[in-house]
């Protein structure tokens, strides 16, 4: 909420397991995947209205959609979160029947403490402040493990909502394109993984064809 103050909201967010902000099962994340897909081919078709969030407030929405945005930019290769509809995504999901009330705590929680951590720093809450004065908050909570003890708890936060930000990407037609994806399409001419790949991994398919013709002895097979 956007008066929510610090104390309530580091609260909220003590009160919810490291693992509790969106546990996404796989039957919404399916039924979810199809809603995104619906959203694009409405876009397409110029007949989509206004997508009006179900879970978050007005204010939310903007500082949901302006932080996704910055954990998944435009580029030369594909468009942004907002752009993929991450923040649909999201927002559907934490309206989903199987999303826990201690994962729709965590998300309003973790946004409090946002503005919150902006005012305390700035004067202004995230949306409303300069983008290095973001960028500057966000770099302090980058990584859970590096993040000042004061700011642990939303460091663990941001991560989970850059893990969202990221499933709902990828999840998109356009998160499809931008990795290459084409599944279900018969490929002929595989020959296996590139050996520049294999050398990476620090595997090759000699050790592997090595491994499985002890295992053949060994079991008599």
């Amino acid at each position: 909420m956007s008066d929510l103050n610090r104390r309530d909201a580091l609260k909220a967010l003590g009160a919810v397991p490291l693992a509790g902000m969106l546990e996404w099962s796989g039957p919404s994340v399916e039924r979810t995947t199809r809603m995104v897909a619906a959203l694009h081919a409405d876009t397409a078709a110029g007949e989509a209205a206004p997508y009006a969030p179900k879970f978050f407030n007005t204010h939310e929405w903007r500082t949901v959609r302006v932080l996704a945005d910055i954990v998944i930019p435009k580029d030369e290769r594909s468009g942004s979160a907002t752009d993929a509809k991450a923040p649909e995504f999201i927002d559907f999901m934490l309206m989903d029947k199987e999303t826990s009330e201690a994962s729709k705590v965590s998300m309003r929680g973790g946004l409090g403490w946002l503005d919150e951590e902006m005012r305390k720093r700035f004067g202004t809450d995230f949306v409303s402040s300069t983008d290095a004065h973001r960028r500057a908050v966000l770099d302090d909570i980058a990584y859970p493990k590096k993040a000042s003890p004061e700011l642990k708890r939303g460091a663990q936060w941001f991560d989970r909502f850059r893990n969202n930000v990221g499933s709902a990407f990828f999840s998109s037609a356009m998160g499809w394109q931008d990795i290459q994806y084409i599944g279900n399409v018969f490929n002929p001419g595989w020959n296996g993984c590139p050996p520049a790949a294999t050398k990476k991994l620090g595997v090759s398919y000699e050790e592997y064809d090595a491994s499985l013709a002890r295992r053949r002895k060994a079991t008599g097979m």
